[in-house]
C-alpha cells in the first residue's frame, strides 16, 4: 500500500480548499491555505467532517421507539409541559455562585451558534406536539382542554434512520468547527453577501458601526417579534449566523465581531498598504477567528466549566471532532438556566441605564421575554447603545446554575407557527427525543460516570418535593428521567459531571481534530510569536478595542465578576420592577380571508354562469340577425288600425296581468278586439233583437268599463283615463244607434264590477264541463268519470249545460281557424236553430254521428254540409269548394287547376263525367272502396280533458301494413294494402328468398306462437335478454368506452396511490391527503382524456380507417359522440380537479411556512417568518393558480358556447369559441409546466395524438387553399339554396358522405358541413344548403341570380373533406331504411341516385332493397328532392327502391277532412299512378310515420336477413323516435336493426 507525503497530502489540501478571488483576481493570493467557509476539507482524509450539512456524531447509542427514528413520547415518558412545570419552575434573583455573568451566558450562546444549528425543521414534515395540560395558567387558562404547541422534528440524514444499525441523526447546518461561522457564514456565497469587497472589511449599512440590513440572498431567520408582532427583514442586520438576530444581547456579540474584524481589516490595511481586498479580508478573518478560538477555549469553556482543558499536543487527524447531539443538549439546557429575566445596560463611567419600553415606560434592565426578534429597538439604535448593553452585560452577574430556568424562557420563549410563544424548557425536551438522546442513566454509564441509586441521591441541594413530583412524572422508573432534565436537576453552582464531561469532551475534540486550529504550527498560518500574541488576547482585549472604553471600567475576566470589580450591578435582578411579559398570542391564518375565498370560490363557480348569460346575448342579437335577414325580400304587410279604432287595456282576470289592445267598430255589427300587433285576438257578432249591456266603474278614477256579451265572456276594458273611456262610450252609442242596438249602461264600483265580469278562465272551466258531460252522454261515460262536480256546485253544471258555444269556440274545440270554410260548412250544419251559437243539444246530435254513426250517416253529414244551396244535389261546384276546404288544412298544397284535376278523375272514375249534380247516393258510391276509414272517422275535440279518450287510431291509416278491424290480440295478422305489397318485395329478393322467402303478397304473421311464449317469460329473463340483445348491439361501442374509461380510471389510481403512498417523502400527502388524491389523479386523466380528445376530431384519418379491418372494432361513426362524451367526462374531471385544489388552497393558506418549504422546496424558503401565503396568491399570483382559473374561463366558455342549444343559434359563435383549444392546449402545458409538485407529464399524453392532429390538419390545410368555382347556384323554395361546383382534381368521395364549405366572400373563415347531394359518378359536385342561420341565410343572398343582362359571377368557395359517416355504410346491407326528415334527406339524394345508377350498369351489390321515407311538413318545402326521387323513380327498373313520403303539416285536427284528403289520394294514385300531392309514384301519407309498426313488418317481409340497416338524418325528435323503435325492435330475437343516424 502506498502512503501519501505529507507535503503532497498538505498540497492537495490548499488545492481543494483555496477559494478564488472573487474581486477579480489582481490581488495576490495568500501564501497560506484559506481555511473554507463551508468546513469541507478540514480533515484530508475524511474531507466531510465538520462540514455544514454533516450529520452529527453520537456518544451514546440512540435511544428511539422503535430503534430507528420513531420518538419517544407519552405514555412511555411524561408530557414535557409537566415535566416543565414539576422540574424546572422556580423563582428568578439567585445569582450565580461563581459569579458568572450574563456576557458569559449568551457567549457562550454565540459560540453554540458557530458550532451547531438543528433548528431548521425537516423535510418531509413530522411533528412532536406539545399537549397542554388543561388549566395551564400561560397556554390554555380558559380550561379548553385542546391547545396544542407544534414542534416540527429537525431535519436529519436521509442516509440515517434506515434500520436499528443505522438510526436517524440529525444534520448540522453550519460548519462543526470553532471557525467563525458566526461572523462569516457557513457557506462562501454566505460570506460573499456578508463582504464589502472594499479594503477587506465586512459591508456595514449606513451607520458603519452596523452591517447592513438582512435581506436577499442572505437566508437570515426572521421570525416574527412575539411581543409586538413586528415582521419582516428590517432592522434586523446580516450575520454570519442564521439566528444571530434571536435577540440583542446576541445581536451585541455579532456586532461586536463584526466592528473587531474592520478594525483588523483597517489596522492590517494601515501597515499593508500593498495589500488587496482579498489578502486583507483573508488575514483578518484567519486573525478574528484565532482569537474567537482563544476566547472560546481558554478564557470562556473554564470560567463555564470551572476546569482547565488539557495543553494542546498538536494536530490529530485520526480525532473526530464532529458535533455530538448530546452536547448540544447539554450546553444550550445549563445555559437556560443561568439566563436573567432582564439585563442591564451602563455606560463607561458605570452609570446604569434606565431602559425605555413600549407601553410601560422606564425599567432599570431590558425585559428578555419581550426582546425576541426585537426589529429598531429604541435603546439599541446606535453604537454607543450597543456599547452600553456590552459593559451591562459584563457587569451583571446570571442567574444561579440550577435547575430552575425564568419564566422568560420556561413561558414566553419564542413559539413556533401560529403561536407567539412556548415553553423552551418543553421544546428542548422534545428536541431530545427528537435526537433520540438516550436516557440520563444511560449517558452516565456510556462515558464511565457513577449513576446514582435512586431520586434522592441525583443532587442533595434539589428540593426533594421537586424529585418527588419528577419521580412521579416517570412513574418513580429512575431509569426513564431523560438526559435534559437528569443534567440539570445534578448541576448546582457548576455544571454536573454529566455535563462537564460532555462538554469538555466536545471542545478538546474540536480543538485536536482541527487542522486549522491557530496553534498548529503545521498549517501555517501563524508564526509562533503571533501564536503567543493570540493567546495573550482576551475578550477584554476585544472590548476595550472596539468600543474605545477606559480600560478601567472593565475587569480583567469579563465571564466572572469578582469582589473589587468595577461598576458592580444595582441589584441581583427578579421580575419586579420589570415590564410584564406580552402574553401568547395566536395567530389565525386565514382570519379576514374567508370572505374573499368564498367570493373566490363562488366567482370561480360563476365563470359557467357568466359565459351563458353572454351566450344568451350572443344567441339574442343573432337570432335578431336572422331574423332581420329571413325578413329581408319579403313584403311586409302592414295592417292599419281603423280610425275609429279605440286603444284600451283588457283586463283578463284575477291574478293576470293586463295587456294592451285595440278596440274597432267595424260596420257589419262586428266589434273587433285586436293585440299590439293588429292582429285580430276576437270578434264579437252584436245582432239586432239583443240588448248591449254596458257597466261603468264609478270610483278609482272611473277609468274601468265591463261590456257583457251573452253566451260568450265578457269585455273588461281599463283606460287611462274618464276622458279615454267617455270617447269609447260615445263611439259605442253611435254605433248602436247607427245599427238599431239597444244600448243599457249603467254604473257600479269598480270591485263589484270585476267580481260580476264573466272571465276567460270561468269561461273555460265552464265548457270544460259542456265537453265532459257531453262526451258522458254519447259515449256512455259513468259521470265521475265525465267529471261531474259536487252536489253544492250544481248550479254550475246547470250553467255549463245551458250555455251555448260561439263561432270562434267552435273552431277552437276542433283546433281549426274560426275563418275555415270547414268550420262555416260544419257550424252552419249543425247551428239549427240559425242563432249563431251551438246549443248542448246541437253539438250533441252532430257528434252522435261522428261517434256512432255509420259510413252512410257519415258521408250524408258531409253531402248536407256542402250542399249549400240545400236542393238535395251536390254540384261540380260544391264539390269543388268542399275539396277547397279539406286542402285548407294543408296549406293549400294544390293550385286551383291541380284540383280541378282531381275532382274531374274522381267524376269520371266514378263514370259521373257526363253528371253536373250528384245526388248522395252517387256521392257515397264515390266512397264505396273507403267504408273503412269512414268507420274510423271520428271528431277530434280539445278539452274536457278527455281530448285522448277519443283520439283516433292513426297508425291504423298510415302505417304500412293495415290492420283487420277485429284484431286485438297477440296472434293478430297485419296485411299489406294491395296498392303497396309489391313495393316490399322486389325481384331480386325474390330471388334471393327462393319459394321458401316470404313475399309482401302474403300474410305475414306479426307474433308466432313461439315468440308468443318468449314475451311471456318472466321479468327477469326479459330484462337480461334485453340486456344482451344492448350489449351485442353496442358491443363494439361498450368496449371502447370502456377501455378508454379503464384507462383513464387507472391513471388516476396510479397517481393517487403515488401520492397517497409512494411518492418520495415531501409531507404532501400528510398535509393535504384528499385534496392531493383528487388533485392529481384527476389531473393525469384530464391529461389524456384532453389528448386523445384530438383524434375524434381527425376527420381525415376517420374516414381513412372506416375503410380498413379496424372498422370491426372500432365504431368510426360514434367519434363526435365519442367526442361529446370525452368532452362532458373531462370538465367533470375538471370540476372535481379544481374542487381539489380549492381544498388545497385553503389548506395551503393556513399551513405554516417550515411545512410548505418541505411540500414546495423550489417555491418557499423557511426563513422563520411563519406566515403563509394568502389564498389570493395562490389563485392569482402562480402561475398554476392563475392559468387554471384562464382555463377554467376557457372551458366555461367553450362548454357553453358549443352546447345544442346554443350551436343550433349562432353557429359563428361555437365556432369561434371552439378555436379557443387552441389557447386551452396552451395553458395546459403552461399549468403542468411550472411543476409544483410533480415535473411536467402532460407531453406524454400529447406528444402523440397532437403530431396526428396536426398532420390530419395539414392534409385539411392543403385542400382549403384551393379556391372552386361554382358552376350553377339556384335559390329552391323552402329557403333552399342548390349549388353546384367543380369537382377538384382527385376528389373521390361516397354517397352519403359530406365535405365543409367556406366562402370568404361572407367576410368570414368559418367552415360549415354539409352533405354531398351529388352521385359519385356525376362530374361535379351539389349541395343542397337550406337557409337555417344567418350564416346560410347570407350565403342564400349572394348567390342570389344576379339582376339585369349581365352572366353570373359566384363566389368562389373553399372547400374541405370529404369525410365518411354511418350513411356511407348503406350499401353492406341486404336491405336498407333511408329516414330523412325535413333538410336532411341530402344524404339520401346522393345515395338513392348512386344506387340507381350502379343497378342500371348492372353493378354487383349486396344492397337489394331500400325503403326510402321522406318526413316533410308540406312537399313544397323540398321540391328538388321530388325531382330527384322522379329520376329514380323512371330510372329504377329492377324495382330497388320503395319510397314513402310523410306529410306531417296534415295534422289530425279533423278526421273527416283528414280522411276525405286520404280517401281523394288514394283515388288520385289509383287513377294517375301518382301521388295527389308530390306528383310522384311514391305513396303519400298524412301524419308521422309509425316506425315501429314498420319495422316489425320488414322483420315478417324479409325473414331471413340478419341485419337491416337503418339511416336516418334530420331533427333530433325524429332520430330519437327511430333510434327508440330500433332498441325495441332489437329486444327480439329476429331481424337486428342497425341504426345510423345524423342530427342537424
Amino acid at each position: 500500500m502506498l502512503c501519501p507525503r505529507p507535503e503532497a497530502v498538505m498540497l492537495l489540501g490548499a488545492l481543494l480548499t483555496a477559494s478564488l478571488d472573487p474581486a477579480g483576481g489582481q490581488d495576490s493570493f495568500p501564501s497560506w491555505e484559506v481555511q473554507r467557509y463551508d468546513g469541507w476539507f478540514n480533515n484530508l482524509r475524511h474531507h466531510e467532517r465538520g462540514a455544514a450539512g454533516s450529520r452529527l456524531q453520537r456518544l451514546v447509542p440512540a435511544n428511539y421507539a422503535d430503534g430507528v427514528y420513531q420518538a419517544l413520547g407519552e405514555p412511555l415518558l411524561p408530557n414535557p409541559r409537566r415535566l416543565s412545570d414539576a422540574a424546572m419552575r422556580g423563582a428568578a434573583g439567585q445569582p450565580s455562585r461563581r459569579n458568572r455573568t450574563v456576557l458569559g451566558v449568551f457567549f457562550g450562546y454565540h459560540v453554540l451558534s458557530d458550532l451547531v444549528s438543528v433548528e431548521t425543521p425537516g423535510c418531509p414534515a413530522e411533528f412532536l406536539n406539545i399537549h397542554i395540560p388543561p388549566g395551564d395558567p400561560v397556554f390554555d387558562p380558559d380550561r379548553r382542554g385542546d391547545v396544542v404547541l407544534p414542534f416540527q422534528r429537525s431535519r436529519w440524514d436521509p442516509e440515517t434512520g434506515q434500520s436499528p444499525s443505522n438510526p436517524r441523526d440529525l444534520t448540522n447546518e453550519v460548519t462543526g468547527w470553532l471557525d467563525g461561522s458566526a461572523i462569516y457564514g457557513s457557506s462562501h456565497s454566505w460570506s460573499d453577501a456578508l463582504r464589502s469587497f472594499s479594503g477587506g472589511q465586512l459591508a456595514s449599512g449606513p451607520d458603519p458601526a452596523f452591517p447592513r440590513d438582512a435581506q436577499s440572498p442572505l437566508l437570515m431567520w426572521t421570525a416574527p417579534d412575539p411581543a409586538t408582532g413586528q415582521r419582516g427583514p428590517r432592522g434586523l442586520y446580516a450575520f454570519g449566523a442564521e439566528r444571530g438576530n434571536r435577540d440583542p444581547f446576541l445581536q451585541a456579540l455579532g456586532l461586536l465581531w463584526f466592528r473587531y474584524h474592520n478594525l483588523c481589516a483597517q489596522r492590517l490595511a494601515r501597515e499593508h498598504p500593498q495589500w488587496g481586498d482579498e489578502e486583507l479580508f483573508q488575514h483578518a478573518r484567519k486573525r478574528v477567528i484565532a482569537t474567537y478560538q482563544n476566547i472560546a477555549l481558554y478564557e470562556w469553556l473554564p470560567s463555564f466549566l470551572q476546569k482547565t482543558p488539557p495543553g494542546y499536543t498538536g494536530y490529530h487527524s485520526f480525532l473526530d471532532p464532529s458535533i455530538s447531539p448530546e452536547f448540544l443538549a447539554a450546553s444550550e439546557q445549563f445555559f437556560s438556566t443561568m439566563v436573567p429575566p432582564g439585563v442591564y445596560m451602563r455606560n463607561a463611567s458605570c452609570h446604569f441605564q434606565m431602559v425605555l419600553n413600549e407601553g410601560f415606560g422606564r425599567s432599570p434592565a431590558l425585559r428578555v421575554c419581550n426582546s425576541y426578534w426585537h426589529r429598531e429597538n429604541a435603546s439599541l439604535n446606535s453604537a454607543q447603545a450597543v456599547d452600553q448593553l456590552l459593559l451591562g452585560m459584563a457587569s451583571q452577574i446570571s442567574e444561579l446554575e440550577d435547575r430552575i430556568v425564568v419564566e422568560d424562557l420556561r413561558d414566553y420563549w419564542p413559539g413556533p407557527g401560529k403561536f407567539s410563544r412556548t415553553d423552551y424548557v418543553a421544546s428542548s425536551i422534545q428536541r431530545g427525543r427528537d435526537m433520540g438522546l438516550p436516557s440520563y442513566t444511560q449517558a452516565l454509564m456510556a462515558l464511565g460516570l457513577d449513576t446514582p441509586q435512586n431520586w434522592s441521591h441525583i443532587n442533595p441541594n434539589v428540593d426533594p418535593q421537586v424529585l418527588e413530583a419528577t419521580a412521579a412524572l416517570y412513574n418513580q422508573d429512575l431509569s426513564r428521567l431523560e438526559l435534559l432534565p437528569g443534567g440539570l436537576l445534578e448541576s448546582h453552582g457548576d455544571p454536573g459531571p454529566l455535563f462537564s464531561t460532555i462538554v469538555l469532551d466536545q471542545f478538546v475534540r474540536l480543538r485536536d481534530g482541527d487542522r486549522y486550529w491557530f496553534e498548529n504550527t503545521g498549517n501555517g498560518l501563524f508564526s509562533k510569536e503571533e501564536i503567543a500574541e493570540i493567546r495573550n488576547t482576551t475578550l477584554w482585549n476585544v472590548l476595550v478595542a472596539v468600543t474605545n472604553v477606559d480600560p478601567s471600567a472593565l475587569q480583567p475576566n469579563v465571564f466572572i465578576w469578582q469582589d473589587g470589580a468595577p461598576c458592580p450591578q444595582p441589584r441581583q435582578l427578579t421580575t419586579q420592577g420589570l415590564p410584564r411579559c406580552v402574553p401568547l398570542t395566536i395567530l389565525d391564518y386565514f382570519e379576514g380571508s374567508g370572505p374573499g375565498f368564498g367570493i373566490t370560490i363562488v366567482a370561480l363557480c360563476c365563470l359557467p354562469l357568466v359565459s351563458l348569460l353572454i351566450s344568451g346575448v350572443v344567441a339574442h342579437f343573432r337570432s335578431r340577425e336572422r331574423k332581420r335577414l329571413q325578413k329581408k325580400g319579403k313584403e311586409s304587410v302592414k295592417k292599419e288600425a281603423a280610425k275609429d279604432g279605440v286603444p284600451a287595456m283588457e283586463w283578463p282576470g284575477p291574478r293576470e296581468k293586463s295587456y294592451p289592445i285595440t278596440i274597432q267598430l267595424l260596420p257589419d255589427r262586428r266589434l273587433q278586439v285586436l293585440d299590439r300587433r293588429l292582429s285580430v285576438l276576437r270578434t264579437v257578432q252584436l245582432r239586432s233583437p239583443q240588448q248591449v249591456n254596458l257597466i261603468l266603474s264609478g270610483d278609482r278614477g272611473r277609468r274601468a268599463l265591463l261590456l257583457k256579451i251573452p253566451k260568450e265572456y265578457d269585455l273588461v276594458l281599463l283606460f287611462n283615463s274618464d276622458e279615454e273611456r267617455g270617447t269609447f262610450v260615445k263611439h259605442l252609442r253611435d254605433f248602436c244607434v247607427q245599427w238599431a242596438l239597444d244600448l243599457d249602461v249603467a254604473e257600479m264600483r269598480e270591485k263589484e264590477l270585476f267580481r260580476r265580469a264573466v272571465t276567460k278562465q270561468q269561461r273555460g272551466r265552464i265548457l270544460e264541463i259542456f265537453f265532459r258531460h257531453l262526451f258522458a252522454q254519447v259515449l256512455d261515460i259513468d259521470q265521475a268519470d265525465a267529471g261531474t262536480l259536487p252536489l253544492d256546485s250544481s248550479q254550475k253544471v246547470r250553467e255549463a249545460l245551458t250555455c251555448e258555444l260561439s263561432r270562434a269556440e267552435f273552431a277552437e274545440s276542433l283546433g281549426l281557424k274560426p275563418q275555415d270554410m270547414f268550420v262555416e260548412s260544419m257550424f252552419s250544419l249543425a247551428d239549427k236553430d240559425g242563432n249563431g251559437y251551438l246549443s248542448f243539444r246541437e253539438f250533441l246530435d252532430i257528434l252522435v254521428v261522428f261517434m256512432k254513426g255509420s259510413p252512410e250517416d257519415k258521408s250524408r253529414l258531409m253531402f248536407t254540409m256542402y250542399d249549400l244551396d240545400a236542393n238535395g244535389f251536390l254540384s261540380k261546384d260544391e264539390f269543388f269548394t268542399m275539396m277547397r276546404s279539406f286542402i285548407e288544412i294543408s296549406n293549400n298544397c294544390l293550385s286551383k287547376a291541380q284540383l280541378t284535376e282531381v275532382v274531374e278523375s274522381m267524376f269520371r272514375e266514378s263514370g259521373f263525367q257526363d253528371k253536373e249534380e250528384l245526388t248522395w247516393e252517387d256521392f257515397h258510391f264515390m266512397l264505396r272502396d273507403h267504408d273503412s276509414e269512414l268507420r274510423r272517422t271520428q271528431l277530434c275535440v280539445r278539452g274536457g280533458g278527455v281530448g285522448d279518450i277519443f283520439k283516433p287510431n292513426i297508425s291504423c291509416r298510415v302505417s304500412f301494413i293495415t290492420r283487420t278491424p277485429g284484431e286485438r290480440s297477440y296472434s293478430q295478422k297485419l296485411e299489406l294494402p294491395p296498392s303497396e305489397a309489391s313495393e316490399l318485395g322486389g325481384p331480386g329478393l325474390k330471388k334471393r328468398f327462393g319459394k321458401n322467402g316470404r313475399v309482401a303478397g302474403s300474410t305475414p304473421r306479426l307474433y308466432t306462437e313461439a315468440l308468443k311464449e318468449k314475451m311471456q317469460r318472466g321479468l327477469l329473463a326479459q330484462k337480461l335478454r334485453q340486456y344482451k340483445r344492448f350489449v351485442e348491439n353496442y358491443r363494439r361501442h361498450i368496449v371502447c368506452v370502456a377501455v378508454f374509461s379503464a384507462i383513464c380510471a387507472g391513471l388516476f389510481a396510479e397517481r393517487a396511490y403515488y401520492y397517497a403512498f409512494a411518492s418520495p417523502p415531501s409531507g404532501i400527502a400528510e398535509t393535504t391527503f384528499v385534496g392531493i388524491i383528487l388533485s392529481r389523479g384527476t389531473a393525469a386523466s384530464i391529461s389524456f382524456m384532453f389528448s386523445y380528445i384530438l383524434l375524434t376530431m381527425c376527420r381525415n384519418l376517420i374516414t381513412f380507417l372506416r375503410e380498413t379491418f379496424l372498422h370491426r372494432y372500432v365504431p368510426f361513426d360514434a367519434a363526435v359522440d365519442f367526442h361529446r362524451w370525452i368532452a362532458m367526462a373531462a370538465v367533470v374531471l375538471a370540476i372535481l380537479h379544481s374542487a381539489g385544489h380549492a381544498v388545497n388552497v385553503f389548506i395551503f393558506s393556513v399551513s405554516p411556512l417550515s411545512l410548505l418549504a418541505c411540500v414546495f422546496p423550489n417555491v418557499f424558503v423557511n426563513d422563520g417568518s411563519q406566515l403563509p401565503q394568502k389564498f389570493y396568491w395562490w389563485f392569482f399570483q402562480t402561475v398554476p393558480g392563475m392559468t387554471g382559473v384562464l382555463l377554467l374561463l376557457v372551458l366555461a366558455i367553450m362548454y357553453v358556447f358549443a352546447s345544442h342549444h346554443f350551436r343550433r343559434r349562432s353557429f359563428r359563435g361555437f365556432w369561434l369559441t371552439h378555436h379557443l383549444y387552441i389557447l386551452l392546449y396552451v395553458l395546459i402545458i403552461i399549468h403542468g409546466s411550472f411543476g409544483l409538485i410533480q415535473l411536467p407529464r402532460f407531453h406524454i399524453y400529447f406528444l402523440v395524438p397532437a403530431l396526428i392532429y396536426v398532420g390530419d390538419k395539414l392534409v385539411s390545410l392543403s385542400r382549403k387553399k384551393v379556391e372552386i368555382s361554382v358552376v350553377k347556384a339556384e335559390l329552391l323554395p323552402s329557403g333552399v339554396t342548390h349549388l353546384q361546383f367543380q369537382r377538384p382534381q382527385g376528389f373521390e368521395y361516397k354517397s352519403g358522405q359530406w365535405v365543409r364549405i367556406a366562402c370568404l366572400a361572407l367576410g368570414t373563415t368559418e367552415y360549415h358541413p354539409f352533405t354531398l347531394t351529388s352521385a359519385p359518378h356525376e362530374d361535379t359536385l351539389s349541395l343542397h344548403i337550406r337557409a337555417a342561420g344567418p350564416w346560410t341565410t347570407r350565403l342564400r343572398e349572394i348567390y342570389s341570380p344576379p339582376t339585369g343582362d349581365g352572366c353570373a359571377k359566384y363566389p368562389k368557395l373553399y372547400l374541405d373533406g370529404p369525410f365518411g359517416e354511418g350513411h356511407q355504410e348503406w350499401h353492406k346491407f341486404e336491405v336498407s331504411v333511408l329516414v330523412g326528415g325535413g333538410i336532411g334527406v341530402t344524404p339520401f339524394a346522393s345515395i338513392l341516385k348512386d344506387l340507381v345508377f350502379k343497378s342500371s350498369l348492372g353493378s354487383q351489390m349486396l344492397c337489394k332493397k331500400i325503403y326510402f321515407i321522406w318526413v316533410t311538413r308540406t312537399q313544397r318545402q323540398f321540391e328538388w328532392l321530388a325531382d330527384i326521387i322522379r329520376e329514380v323513380e323512371e330510372n329504377d327498373c329492377q324495382d330497388l327502391v320503395s319510397v314513402h313520403i310523410y306529410i306531417t303539416q296534415l295534422a289530425e285536427k279533423f278526421d273527416l277532412r283528414t280522411t276525405m284528403l286520404y280517401i281523394c289520394e288514394r283515388h288520385f294514385q289509383k287513377v294517375l299512378n301518382r301521388s295527389l300531392f308530390t306528383g310522384l309514384r311514391s305513396v303519400t301519407h298524412f301524419g308521422r310515420p309509425p316506425f315501429e309498426l314498420f319495422f316489425k313488418s320488414l322483420q315478417e317481409v324479409h325473414p331471413q336477413v340478419p341485419k337491416i340497416g337503418v339511416f336516418s338524418c334530420g331533427p333530433p325528435g325524429m332520430t330519437k323516435n327511430v333510434e327508440k323503435a330500433c332498441q325495441l325492435i332489437n329486444r327480439q330475437d329476429q331481424a337486428h336493426f342497425v341504426h345510423h343516424y345524423e342530427n342537424f
